[in-house]
C-alpha cells in the first residue's frame, strides 16, 4: 500500500429474517429502530432492495457472490457452493484484508474438495470460504449457552428450548409473550456484539479491516426478553395481505396449496404444535408484536456496535453495510417464514454508509436494487473493478447522489422447492427435481411468476392488488401482458446465464475480451 491511500475498513452486517418494511426509517406506522436510522441517517436507504432467492443458505448464496441462484445453483439449504465460484471474502483477502466472522454465513461446502470423512460434510453451516472465524455461532449456539452458563443461567435445556417463555410449562398452541431464561444484556445479538467489540480493540489502526457481523434475530423461534416483549402492542400494525380464509388463499394456485400445508407452528415457536395457518387473527398479531420486539432488540445491539466503531476512532474511515439474507412473511397470506414468490419473503432492508461518498447522505432511493448489487459495490468502493460476469451492478453512484439513467426497472429472484432429502415436494407435484422451480420478475406495476414442471403463471397488477391476491395470468384482457413478462424473464435469464467464461476468447493474440471474468484456478 506503499504510496497509496489507505483503504477503509467495512463492516458488512446481516440480520437474518428481516422485512424490509420494518424499518421507522422507511415509514414503518409501528416499529422503532433508531440505530438503523441513524445510520440511514448518514448514509442511503435503498427502499426497493430485494433478496435474490430462499431460505438462507440460497440467499445468501446470492448476497456472498455476485450472482443469481441460475449461475451460483445453492438451490436449498445443504447445496454446496461450487468453489469455483469467488465470493466477498476471497475478493477482500485478496485485496489485502483478512476477513473476520462474527457469527454464521450458512455455506455448505463444495464436497469435491474435502476427504470422504471430513465432518463438514454433514453440516449446511459451513463458513465461506475467504473468511477468518473470530466467534462461529451455528445453530445449536453451543458458544453462546457456554457464555451463558459462565453467566450463571440454566442452560440444560440446549437450544433451540432455551428460547422458550420462562412461565411456561408444557407445551401449548398459545402464543405467549413471556421472556425467556436469558435477559436483553444476554441475547445472541448482545453475545456476538460483545466479541467484535473486544476484537475491534486489538485491531491496529494502520490496517484497515473486515468484519462481517452475521446476526441469527429477528428469525426465529418468535421470543425475546424484556422490554422488548411488550414493546409493541399485538393490535398496532398494518392490516395482513391475505385472502378471506386460508382455505382461500390455498385454492388460488397449486403451489400455495403445498406451501401453506407444510407451514408447522412448531418451526417458529419451539413449544407449539398443530398448523401455523389454524392460528386465530390475534394469534399472528401476538406473533408479529413480538417480532416487532425482536427486530428492536437487534438494533439496540447496532446501536452498542456503531458506538464500538466510533470508540475505536474508526467512524469516518469504515463503509458500513447493513441488510438480510432474505424477509419473513409474517402473518401475510396465513404464513410465517420465508419462500414462495411473495414479496413478504424477498423484500429486505438495505443502508449503506461510506464516509468517504456522502453526496447523498440521508436520502433514499427508490429503484430496484438487489442483494447481488452488494459485491460489486463494495469493490467499486474499494477501488477495485467488479468482474464482469457478476450478475450485479455497484450502487455507488447512488451514494453519490446520481441517478443513472441506464438501471434495471425490475427486480428479481428466484424459488427451489425440490425435496433433494425425502422428495415431499416431488411427489406432492408429480414433478421432477429440475422441475420444482420458479422465476419472478417484479417491476412497480406487474409481477409475473413462472413455474417449472407445468405449474400454472402467476400475473399480478400490484397497483390495484398490492396484496397479490387475484390472478391475472388466465384473463384475456392481460394475455398481452402476460407474454411480455414471460419474455422479458426469458430475455433476463438469457442475458445472465453464466458469463465468466463467455466473456473470454482464446485467439492467436492470446485471451481476448474482458480476462476479468475468468474466475480464479482450482488447486
Amino acid at each position: 500500500m506503499t504510496g497509496k491511500a489507505r483503504r477503509p475498513n467495512i463492516l458488512l452486517i446481516t440480520c437474518d429474517q428481516w422485512r424490509g418494511d420494518c424499518l421507522s426509517s422507511a415509514g414503518h406506522p409501528v416499529v422503532k429502530t433508531p440505530n438503523a436510522d441513524a445510520l440511514a441517517a448518514e448514509g442511503v436507504l435503498f427502499k426497493r432492495h430485494y433478496g435474490g432467492a430462499a431460505p438462507c443458505s440460497p440467499a445468501r448464496a446470492c448476497l456472498y457472490t455476485g450472482l443469481y441462484q441460475m449461475n451460483n445453483r445453492v438451490c436449498r439449504n445443504g447445496t454446496p457452493l461450487d468453489a469455483r465460484h469467488g465470493n466477498i471474502a476471497l475478493h477482500a483477502r485478496g485485496l489485502g484484508y483478512d476477513p473476520t466472522l462474527f457469527g454464521y454465513t450458512d455455506v455448505s461446502l463444495d464436497p469435491r474438495l474435502l476427504a470422504p470423512g471430513d465432518p463438514r460434510l454433514q453440516s449446511y453451516e459451513g463458513v465461506l470460504p475467504g473468511f477468518t472465524v473470530r466467534q462461529l455461532l451455528p445453530e445449536h449456539q453451543k458458544q453462546w449457552l457456554s457464555w451463558l452458563k459462565q453467566r450463571g443461567i440454566d442452560t440444560s435445556a440446549g437450544s433451540p428450548d432455551i428460547h422458550r417463555p420462562v412461565t411456561q410449562g408444557k407445551a401449548s398452541a398459545s402464543v405467549s409473550n413471556a421472556p425467556p431464561v436469558y435477559s436483553r444484556d444476554e441475547t445472541p445479538a448482545a453475545f456476538l456484539t460483545g466479541e467484535f467489540t473486544r476484537w475491534l480493540g486489538e485491531q491496529e489502526r494502520a490496517a484497515p479491516w473486515f468484519a462481517h457481523l452475521s446476526f441469527i434475530s429477528p428469525h426465529p423461534p418468535f421470543i425475546v426478553p424484556e422490554p422488548y416483549n411488550t414493546l409493541y402492542e399485538p393490535a398496532d400494525g398494518p392490516a395482513f395481505l391475505r385472502a378471506a380464509s386460508w382455505q382461500e388463499e390455498a385454492e388460488s394456485h397449486p403451489y400455495l396449496v403445498y406451501d401453506i400445508g407444510r407451514q408447522k407452528q412448531a418451526k417458529f415457536r419451539p413449544d407449539a404444535n398443530g398448523r401455523v395457518h389454524d392460528w386465530s387473527d390475534d394469534d399472528f398479531r401476538r406473533i408479529r408484536a413480538i417480532y416487532y420486539g425482536m427486530i428492536s432488540e437487534v438494533d439496540a445491539q447496532l446501536g452498542r456496535v456503531w458506538q464500538a466503531v466510533k470508540t475505536a476512532g474508526a467512524w469516518d474511515d469504515t463503509i458500513i453495510v447493513l441488510t438480510s439474507d432474505h424477509a419473513e412473511m409474517m402473518g401475510d397470506h396465513f404464513m410465517l417464514g420465508k419462500g414462495g414468490y411473495f414479496d413478504g419473503s424477498y423484500h429486505i432492508p438495505l443502508i449503506i454508509r461510506d464516509p468517504h461518498h456522502r453526496k447523498a447522505a440521508g436520502g433514499s432511493v427508490d429503484r430496484f436494487t438487489e442483494a447481488v448489487d452488494i459485491v460489486p459495490t463494495l469493490l467499486d468502493l474499494l477501488g477495485e473493478a467488479p468482474a464482469p460476469h457478476l450478475d450485479g451492478h455497484s450502487l455507488r453512484s447512488f451514494l453519490d447522489g446520481a441517478n443513472p439513467a441506464a438501471w434495471r426497472d425490475a427486480a428479481h429472484w428466484e424459488f427451489d422447492f425440490r425435496s433433494i432429502a425425502d422428495g415431499e415436494a416431488e411427489r406432492h407435484f408429480g414433478i421432477t427435481s429440475r422441475q420444482c422451480n420458479l422465476a419472478v420478475i417484479r417491476t412497480e406495476k406487474f409481477k409475473y411468476v413462472h413455474f417449472g414442471g407445468g405449474l400454472p403463471p402467476l400475473l399480478f397488477d400490484l397497483e390495484s392488488d398490492p396484496g397479490e391476491l387475484d390472478n391475472l395470468a388466465a384473463s384475456p384482457k392481460h394475455l398481452a401482458v402476460r407474454l411480455e413478462f414471460a419474455e422479458r424473464l426469458l430475455a433476463w435469464r438469457a442475458e445472465h446465464l453464466d458469463q465468466s467464461l463467455a466473456l473470454v476468447e482464446l485467439t492467436e493474440h492470446g485471451i481476448a475480451g474482458r480476462a476479468a471474468g475468468l474466475p480464479p484456478r482450482l488447486t
